[in-house]
């Protein structure tokens, strides 16, 4: 089918009475669309809980362990007496 062909079939299409949709399709497409959201809602809610959590818990071990404090050697004894 070459370009011209192609583009009088789309014309064609175009051109045509659209077709009628059921009465009903518009409620069902709401309901399902509210549906999706709700539960698009939910599942982002619970997996913010984890992560809200691992940040707790992740503040709460570095205040305990100060990780970013280096550790002291314990190959050389102190220095003293000089």
């Amino acid at each position: 089918m070459k370009r011209e062909e192609r583009e009088a079939a789309v014309r064609d299409a175009m051109r045509r009475a659209v077709a009628p949709v059921p009465p009903e399709l518009h409620a069902d497409a709401v309901r399902r669309g509210d549906r999706l959201l709700r539960r698009r809602r939910l599942v982002r809610r619970v997996l913010w809980l984890p992560a809200c959590a691992a940040a707790v818990a992740f503040a709460v071990w570095a205040a305990g362990a100060h990780p970013w404090v280096e550790p002291s050697t314990r190959t050389t004894p102190p220095v003293t007496g000089w």
